[in-house]
This record gives structure tokens, sequence and C-alpha cells, in this order.
């Protein structure tokens, strides 16, 4: 291929997991998988360099500060990729539908590209009912305050690395993913959605396992919406 793509993968103790998600993401499609280790306190690091990937401690706890460690790295390489892809570290999302999530990019031309839960086929249990509703809800707001359409806050999708640049990426916790959709719909970007399988992650979730990490990341969610008003 001559389109250059790089992955980026935010982690947080998933060591049972991280190894199968390298394992199947499209190789001919990808030229550098980052997996950045949030904290982790087990051996994600070390079975995600076992898997050959490129492991980037981030020690500063967030989803955002993961990922914005991801955006260091290919900031400071020679040459930037074409295409970023965000993809959990859990297992959850199908590694292999990178290829479809990029198409729009490649053939298309669009800037970004949701891997989309809520149009492809979930597994039953694989999202909580708060995180279907909180996906409903903020997805609603950003249809109504910014006259964007989404279905979903899915973290599997893809961005042309230009525009990623001009969104200036700045969450550094949960409101990484509406923060990313927000800012595109303000600058007017070529936005679509692409339908993706979605099963049940290895593991507790961190965020949607707790009564706490569901509340907070709501509140970061609905109150980023708001103040990119």
């Amino acid at each position: 291929m001559s389109v250059v793509i790089d992955v980026i993968i935010p982690v947080y103790n998933e060591e049972n997991s991280i190894g199968k998600v390298i394992a199947e993401i499209p190789k001919a499609w990808v030229r550098n998988i980052l997996v950045c280790n949030n904290g982790s306190t087990d051996l994600t690091a070390e079975k995600a360099s076992d898997a050959g990937a490129i492991v980037l401690d981030q020690p500063k706890k967030g989803y955002g500060n993961a990922c914005l460690k991801g955006m260091e790295y290919i900031a400071n390489t020679s040459n930037y990729p074409d295409i970023v892809v965000f993809l959990d570290g859990d297992y959850s999302d199908y590694p292999e539908e990178m290829v479809d999530i990029v198409q729009p990019i490649i053939k298309d031309n669009m800037d970004l590209v949701i891997g989309s839960r809520a149009l492809g086929n979930m597994e039953a249990g694989a999202m909580m009912p708060q995180q279907i509703f909180g996906n409903w809800l903020a997805t609603t707001l950003i249809r109504w305050l910014y006259n964007y359409h989404f279905t979903d806050l899915g973290p599997f999708r893809a961005i042309r690395y230009k525009s990623l640049m001009d969104i200036a990426m700045q969450d550094k916790t949960f409101g990484w993913t509406v923060e990313m959709q927000v800012k595109a719909a303000k600058l007017k970007l070529k936005t679509c959605e692409v339908p993706v399988r979605y099963r049940k992650r290895i593991g507790v979730s961190k965020v949607s396992g707790t009564v706490k990490g569901t509340l907070l990341a709501g509140h970061k969610i609905l109150w980023t919406i708001f103040k990119l008003i």
C-alpha cells in the first residue's frame, strides 16, 4: 500500500488481550503499532512488545493522555502518516475491520471515520445500558448543537493525519472521543460512520465497570460537548 497508516492503542492492564489485538491488525496496511502504556501494573507492556508493537510509556493516567503520547511519537517522526487509527486494547473491537474503517478516507476523501457499534452487530452484554444511553444522549446533543449526525462515540476510528492536527486534541481523560467528533463538526470536516462488530471485552472495564467511572465519564462527555460550543 502507498498509504501510510499508524495505529494508536491506549492500554491500562490489558495483558490478557493486547497480544490478540495486535495479532489481528492487518499488518500489510500498517507502518507502526503504537501501544501507549498508561501506567499498567501487569505485563501489558511486555506482551505488547513481544507481539511486535512499539511500546510508549505514559505514567500520567487518562485515556486522552495515553492517546496524546502516541501522537507525540508520530509528531517526532521524519515521515508523518496519511491516516491514524485509534483502537482499544481490550479485544472488544475486531481489529481486522480496520480495513473497512480506513476505506472512506482512501477512496472517498473523508477526514474522520467512526466505527459505529450502534450500526453494527453488537454482542449481548458488550455495552452496559448506561453506555448505550450515554452514547445516544451525546450523539443527540451533537446533532442538535452542531448539526452533525453520529450514532456512536466508538473508540475504533480513523482520521486523516492532517485533520487530526487541525483538530488540536487536548482532552486528557474520558472526553477524548467526543472532543474529536465535536471539533470535527465545528471545523466542518467530512465525516462518516462504518458499522462495526463489538464483543464483550476481556477483563473488567475501568470506566463502565464501576459506578464512579461511569459517572465521571458521563459528566466529562457532556461537559466537553457544551464547553466547545
